[in-house]
């Protein structure tokens, strides 16, 4: 017998947005593709907000 929530459930959709930075697992934060901080660009902070990680937890912010 299947759940029934399986009727309905769907795979959480990708976003298509690529991120102008990575997390660098030596420093602990977000970086730049050009090395510097991402927290410390703030026309980035502007437009997105904040730096969200995804090392561990969405909720971890490097700003």
């Amino acid at each position: 017998m299947q759940p029934f929530a399986l009727n309905y459930a769907r795979p959480a959709v990708e976003s298509e947005v690529a991120t102008p930075y990575v997390y660098d697992s030596g420093l602990q934060l977000n970086v730049l593709f050009d090395g510097r901080v991402a927290a410390g660009d703030h026309a980035l902070l502007r437009e997105l907000g904040t730096t969200t990680s995804t090392a561990g937890s969405k909720t971890h912010f490097d700003d």
